[in-house]
């Protein structure tokens, strides 16, 4: 699998990362909703993985690729849909970290949007901007500047997540573990801003809905299929079912 990158930027502190771009279209894919289209291509994926060179992002892919190739699909849609749509600390959508319910979010999010267009990335339609699995692709094909920097501005709500599916004992955490070992060390800083989204969840004001209210902690009670999402994404894609 070979991504063409439409610019980079050399950091400095960058993580050294063999076939990087690749490593960042893996995530992005894998960690989606395993629909029939990713099994469809279930071959493909597992070359690519096996395929990638020699690093530590590489080595938790191929145990992320072990462990999700061990279910069957009904188990595996059952787990992505408990993990990620019905708990609030491992959401997907990076937005409602940094910003949670407050008016401006919906500023960050047409930002983003516009940052998008203007490296030339169309996003897949019926995703909001900040789904991770959408910034990681945007990642991969605009380079460690415009595509890295939109991770590393949402650093705290990736450790958050990282951190949750640790706890439940997710085999998702060794894509997270991969994309944190790109990133490099987490700073002082984020790691504390982290700490209190875990302790406090994120922003919240009178636009937010009743849910806000809800220990951050707990996952979400609502009724049966009722997946958890931000404040205005809170129904599953069509064929998400546990």
């Amino acid at each position: 699998m070979s991504i063409p990158l439409l610019r980079r930027s050399r950091r400095r502190d960058l993580v050294e990362v063999p076939a990087r771009a690749d490593v960042l279209a893996l995530c992005s894919v894998l960690l989606g909703y395993p629909d029939e289209a990713l099994y469809a291509d279930l071959d493909l994926l597992g070359e690519a993985v096996a395929a990638l060179p020699a690093s530590v992002p590489a080595a938790h892919l191929a145990v992320f690729w072990r462990a999700f190739t061990d279910q069957t699909p009904a188990q595996a849609r059952a787990h992505y849909v408990e993990t990620f749509d019905l708990r609030r600390r491992s959401s997907l959508f990076l937005s409602y970290y940094l910003h949670g319910d407050t008016r401006q979010r919906g500023m960050a999010l047409l930002s983003l949007k516009q940052r998008y267009r203007a490296c030339g990335f169309t996003p897949e339609e019926g995703e909001l901007p900040d789904y991770l699995p959408m910034v990681l692709e945007f990642a991969s094909r605009a380079g460690t500047g415009a595509g890295e920097g939109v991770l590393r501005a949402h650093r705290p709500g990736i450790e958050l997540i990282r951190r949750s599916l640790a706890d439940r004992g997710s085999w998702y955490q060794e894509i997270l573990e991969a994309v944190s070992v790109l990133l490099g060390p987490v700073s002082d800083r984020h790691r504390t801003e982290a700490d209190q989204l875990a302790s406090s969840g994120p922003p919240s004001d009178d636009a937010g809905l009743e849910i806000a209210a809800m220990p951050y902690g707990s996952g979400w009670t609502g009724s049966p299929g009722t997946p958890f999402g931000p404040p205005e994404y809170t129904c599953a894609p069509a064929g998400r079912q546990p």
